[in-house]
């Protein structure tokens, strides 16, 4: 392909006349969206008719990029077409040729930021070199700016300095930023004098609570716009983050050992009220104990019944004497029922003794019927014994009976 290319060249060089050709694009400046479908117009006029050979080429440049990189070229040869194609636009890129009008259109599909370069139409007639035989238009691709992301720079505390950045990664032209604010209450405010606000980037100078609100940055270029959000809370310089942590872990350990100390101080007086409790239950417990002789009377051995006191109470007179009339109640009442009880002991032994004697008596008449039961069966013995003798047959007593069971 490069080698037809050469001898087209050649013989361009070898066909040189005077005729003049003229080729022409209509703008400088085209710009399209990204993403768009676009035709860049390219026009050619010559002097001679039914040209044998046409050879037009479409060559990009940009700062970035050596023109030999994406060079398109569309050669016309005897009206059948030939061409070739860099690899940066093979199957987005196409010509459209009509000699006989002398258009030369280069068409490009789904264009990208990467086309933003300068565009060339060169047409090349043998025998017509002279004049205008190429020109250029510069491609702008317009993008819509990125959602722009907004952060906080510095500590959101009183007197503190502060910025807000705004940037959107893409957009082409660069877009430009706006901020607005409004206060915690959804309020718009006017933006203070003293703030300063540049390339998407709002300075926020002594601030205070009032300068605590809602803040949204708008970016935006001739395509389009987009916005971001962020919320600013300012606090005083000892309720930040780290000293709010202290303070509320500072609030727990507090809270933590006012709960020990009130359950200590509930264990230690459930524990003098117990000793209390034994206390008094000793000297009950040795109130009910006697002495085993029976005469109804309790001795107390008081040095063994008594129950040592905490050592804060052992000057307390009054109250241990309060507690040794509430023993001595006690003891009477204990007395008392003892006394009650020997009454119904003395009852017990008075209805024992009245059962001992209807014992004796219900033995009496027992030890009476079995002599009754004894001559009734003499009696009917004997009764028996008479009636058998006479239903026998006296017949039965002669003694020739009885020799004849002699041999």
């Amino acid at each position: 392909m490069s080698d037809l290319l050469f001898l087209l060249c050649v013989i361009q060089m070898l066909w040189s006349a005077v005729a003049a050709i003229q080729v022409d694009i209509p703008k400088k400046e085209y710009e399209f969206i990204r993403g768009d479908n676009i035709t860049l117009p390219c026009t050619f006029k010559t002097t001679l008719s039914n040209p044998p050979i046409v050879i037009i080429s479409w060559s990009a440049t940009g700062p970035d990029t050596p023109a030999d990189e994406v060079s398109i070229c569309m050669s016309v040869f005897q009206f059948n077409e030939l061409g070739y194609l860099s690899n940066t636009y093979e199957g987005r890129v196409s010509v459209d040729v009509n000699v006989a009008s002398g258009k030369a259109d280069l068409k490009l599909s789904s264009i990208t930021m990467a086309e933003n370069k300068e565009f060339e139409c060169h047409v090349q007639i043998p025998g017509d070199d002279e004049g205008q035989p190429a020109d250029t238009a510069h491609l702008t691709v317009l993008g819509p700016p990125s959602p722009p992301i907004c952060r906080t720079q510095g500590k959101a505390e009183y007197g503190q300095n502060i910025s807000l950045t705004c940037n959107s990664m893409e957009g082409f032209p660069p877009p430009s930023y706006r901020w607005e604010s409004w206060d915690m209450n959804g309020t718009s405010r006017v933006q203070d004098p003293s703030t300063a606000d540049k390339g998407g980037i709002l300075s926020l100078f002594n601030i205070s609570k009032e300068t605590s609100g809602y803040y949204t940055c708008t970016s935006s270029n001739k395509i389009r716009s987009a916005s971001c959000n962020i919320t600013v809370t300012v606090l005083p310089p000892s309720m930040n983050i780290g000293s709010t942590a202290g303070i509320i872990a500072g609030v727990v350990i507090g809270l933590i050992i006012l709960v020990i100390a009130i359950f200590c101080c509930c264990r230690r007086k459930n524990k003098k009220g117990n000793e209390e409790r034994v206390s008094m239950n000793g000297y009950y417990d040795a109130a009910k104990e006697p002495l085993g002789n029976g005469d109804g009377h309790l001795d107390v051995d008081l040095e063994k019944s008594r129950v040592s006191k905490p050592a804060d109470r052992r000057d307390d007179r009054s109250d241990y004497d309060d507690r040794r009339s509430d023993y001595d109640d006690r003891r009477s009442d204990y007395n008392d029922r003892r006394s009650d009880y020997n009454d119904r002991r003395s009852d017990y032994d008075d209805r024992r003794s009245d059962y001992d004697d209807r014992r004796s008596d219900y033995d009496d008449r027992r030890s009476k019927h079995s002599d009754r039961h004894e001559r009734y069966d003499d009696d009917r013995r004997f009764e028996d014994e008479r009636r058998y003798n006479d239903r026998r047959d006296p017949r039965y007593d002669d003694d020739r009976y009885n020799d004849r069971d002699k041999p």
